[in-house]
């Protein structure tokens, strides 16, 4: 919701408490502030980026799938010939 032109999320946000000795926290302190951010804001994105980057599906169905596409047998060329003789075919048309 909104007010004024300031934006208040806590109405929906959990809060999660993560423990830091004093070291390391001062060290992302300074990355954030590097950053010009708060240190949540800091974290809030590194750990959206991590879930981005974190592998999705089942890693047993994604196997299964390669191993299936591995048992086909397709015709295939060097890749300098597939790459002229299709831009041969991109001259003709």
């Amino acid at each position: 919701m909104s007010m004024h032109g300031v934006c208040y999320t806590h109405g929906m946000s959990k809060r999660l408490q993560v423990l830091f000795d004093e070291e390391e926290l001062a060290q992302l302190q300074k990355v954030a502030a590097r950053n010009h951010m708060t240190t949540s804001e800091w974290v809030r994105q590194v750990v959206r980026d991590a879930q981005r980057n974190e592998p999705r599906g089942d890693p047993k169905r994604k196997l299964a799938a390669i191993r299936r596409a591995a048992e086909h047998s397709f015709p295939t060329a060097d890749i300098d010939q597939m790459l002229g003789e299709i831009e041969r075919g991109y001259l003709h048309d």
